[in-house]
């Protein structure tokens, strides 16, 4: 259960954050044609299975013939390092997925009106000042869709952990998911699995009403 609310966490955090940069970027500071490329080629790695991204990554990262070792100029094998399994994984996650994020965030972008931005300028604003008070109220709307979205994803995460570290090193990638699933499948004790496919069904519903209940604060409509 740590590991899962450390993924989920992790994965809200880099998505809406470098999730917002890169819509940023590509809204603000490229033309048509350079958007619509970009656009796809985020939003490319998503359309792939994560069964396909998970192989891929893992031949990617081997320590011995993989071509992050080769450039990296390291022998370092992420996946069977406790310290760094997770955060390998979070990347992966963050690789894949993060397109579905951007094209949202950026849509989100486009719906701010140009005249706010106009007024803010006229009355002084700088670039900083009109990006949080009057993009962010805006786009709070599309940033709470993506946040309980993002998290409700993440945290049913299993393809990657299976494929790529088998829950190990030592359980330190293990996902609540993946442990349902061994004790279901593997392990055939269904009472026990069911109890916690409920556990799980029930934390994802109060964390999203969670979310719910502070986005009176600072959603705006």
């Amino acid at each position: 259960m740590l590991n899962t609310f450390v993924f989920a966490l992790s994965s809200v955090v880099t998505h809406i954050g470098l999730g917002m940069l890169l819509a940023l970027g590509v809204h603000r500071t490229m033309t048509r044609g350079t958007k619509y490329f970009v656009r796809t080629a985020y939003f490319f790695p998503f359309l792939v299975s994560w069964a396909a991204v998970a192989l891929i990554w893992k031949y990617v990262l081997d320590p011995t013939f993989g071509i992050a070792a080769y450039y990296l100029s390291t022998t370092t094998n992420w996946l069977a390092s406790p310290t760094w399994a997770l955060p390998t994984l979070i990347v992966v996650d963050w690789w894949h997925t993060i397109g579905y994020t951007f094209i949202i965030l950026l849509a989100g972008l486009q719906t701010v009106p140009a005249q706010l931005h106009e007024a803010a300028r006229v009355d002084g604003a700088n670039a900083w000042w009109r990006f949080w008070s009057v993009t962010l109220p805006v786009m709070s709307p599309t940033i709470f869709f993506a946040t309980v979205i993002t998290f409700i994803g993440a945290f049913q995460i299993f393809d990657p952990m299976v494929i790529m570290t088998q829950g190990g090193p030592d359980g330190a990638t293990r996902s609540i998911v993946q442990y349902t699933y061994e004790k279901g499948f593997q392990s055939f004790e269904v009472g026990y699995a069911a109890a916690l496919s409920l556990v799980l069904f029930v934390v994802i519903m109060v964390v999203t009403g969670l979310q719910f209940r502070l986005s009176r604060r600072w959603v705006h409509q």
